[in-house]
């Protein structure tokens, strides 16, 4: 049966991503905020809105009062999003407790996936490959720098609870192991409420691969197809492109069918994503899963037509999938950049401020889904994320030219972001060749050498300006 009202548990793009899913199922929606993110558009476009708290973050990981809220206005399910507690199973679990369905894993599910150590051995157990890594998901350091004297560097410390980057170094020697342990635990503690650490092998220039996971709750899993997600800066996703420009179909295939197998061997329902290594001579490596909705799932949709957050909905209410994977077609590209609050010519520092102007692109193949507008202030107590861009052509060429035309078009001042950034790739031979892997940017220095003090948008604005100043005289 399907939901009455759904509680948003996000903020921003993806709770208004939530929120329009909703609204094509008819299912009412209630935001939450803080009252630093209280103009969000987010906030406006739900059927009902409630203040959180303490302070800009605690309310969204305030597990009681959640579902406490939810309960008060009836609301009969729950999307986490991503982020904030989207991977946390004790949250399912208060939801499952509390007569409210979590959009989402069983918390079971969660528990196993949700922690990379305890994915990893899975993965193992149903013959998948795994990068060689440290057997345990707490490791100090003198542990580490045993494996390390075994295994060879360079190595990859990695946090066991969450992803997005948070608490991941790369090291190459035992001083800088030592040094990082400590910063990398106290990182993910931070992000996740887990400092708990691991260590594995560190592939070299691979491909980061991840495939898209739809499973029901009868029995029925399928992948949505792959995501290549190899252009990232410290570790952190800022292009995704699908399909992958290097697999072959029987790659593909066999790549899929690992990512089905993981997720049969935990009774895996909802949405997911198998991330997997590919490393120069074609051998992958399950690396992670990630037991939610992701960011970059829009460039799966472009090329599927498979609506991903509608069919995460249905499948919490007991719905069967809509589409076998013998019905799954890839049609053409799709890449999406996010367009983050961000200056990359000074280390991807945050920039926050209000939006003095604001005009998105349009046209064939392209589509925006952002939470900001004109005057909108963007706080600094969240991820920089303001909007994704993903365009969708039919043949790669088409595809980049349609980016590059898109971020051409787009206008947002008041803040640094990434835009100027994001085109320069677009223009880069390599990148337009599909000549790029996870050193992309460590390789292409020169895409950070780019003025981004005068644009022909700013002319137009400056330009208009004067010219209502001067009729107003």
């Amino acid at each position: 049966m399907m939901f009455k009202k759904i509680l948003v548990a996000n903020r921003g793009e993806i709770a208004m991503r939530i929120i329009r899913a909703c609204r094509e199922l008819n299912i009412a929606t209630a935001a939450i905020y803080s009252e630093a993110d209280s103009t969000g558009i987010y906030v406006k476009k739900a059927d009902e809105a409630y203040l959180v708290g303490p302070g800009p973050v605690q309310g969204f990981l305030d597990m009681q009062q959640i579902v406490d809220l939810a309960q008060r206005i009836g609301a009969d399910a729950i999307h986490p999003g991503y982020g904030f507690l989207s991977e946390n199973a004790q949250f399912a679990h208060l939801c499952q407790a509390s007569g409210i369905t979590f959009i989402g894993p069983s918390p079971q599910a969660i528990h196993l996936m949700g922690n990379k150590v305890k994915a990893r051995e899975l993965a193992k157990t149903v013959g998948v490959p795994i990068v060689l890594g440290t057997e345990s998901g707490d490791v100090g350091v003198d542990e580490a720098a045993a494996f390390c004297r075994t295994a060879g560097y360079p190595v990859m410390i990695k946090a066991s609870a969450g992803g997005g980057g948070r608490g991941l170094r790369v090291v190459r020697s035992e001083q800088e192991l030592r040094a990082s342990m400590e910063t990398s635990a106290r990182e993910a503690q931070a992000a996740f409420g887990d400092g708990s650490l691991f260590v594995e092998k560190y592939i070299e220039r691979p491909h980061h691969i991840e495939f898209q996971i739809l499973a029901d709750r009868h029995g029925n899993v399928i992948h949505l197809g792959e995501r290549d997600c190899s252009i990232q800066r410290r570790h952190q996703k800022l292009i995704e492109i699908a399909p992958s420009l290097i697999l072959t179909p029987r790659l593909r295939a066999e790549m899929g069918e690992a990512a089905i197998a993981i997720a049969q061997a935990v009774d895996y329902d909802n949405a997911g994503t198998m991330e997997f290594l590919l490393d120069q001579e074609g051998r992958y490596y399950f690396i992670e899963m990630n037991p939610r909705i992701q960011v970059e799932h829009t460039v799966t949709e472009q090329i599927t037509a498979v609506d991903i957050v509608r069919s995460q909905i249905s499948i919490a209410a007991g719905e069967p999938l809509e589409i076998r994977q013998e019905e799954v077609t890839l049609q053409g590209h799709a890449i999406q950049c996010r367009i983050n609050a961000e200056d990359p010519r000074n280390n991807f520092r945050p920039s926050t401020g209000t939006i003095t102007a604001y005009l998105s692109p349009g046209g064939i193949g392209v589509r925006i889904d952002g939470a900001v507008y004109k005057d909108y202030s963007v706080p600094p107590y969240y991820d920089a994320l303001l909007a994704k861009l993903t365009v969708r052509g039919r043949t790669w060429d088409e595809t980049v030219s349609r980016m590059h035309r898109s971020l051409e078009e787009y206008v947002l001042r008041g803040v640094k972001t990434t835009i100027p950034f994001l085109k320069k790739i677009m223009e880069e031979p390599d990148f337009r060749a599909g000549r790029f892997d996870t050193s992309y940017l460590e390789a292409h220095p020169d895409l950070f050498e780019y003025d981004a003090t005068i644009e022909p948008e700013d002319l137009v604005v400056a330009i208009s300006a004067a010219i209502a100043s001067y009729e107003g005289l």
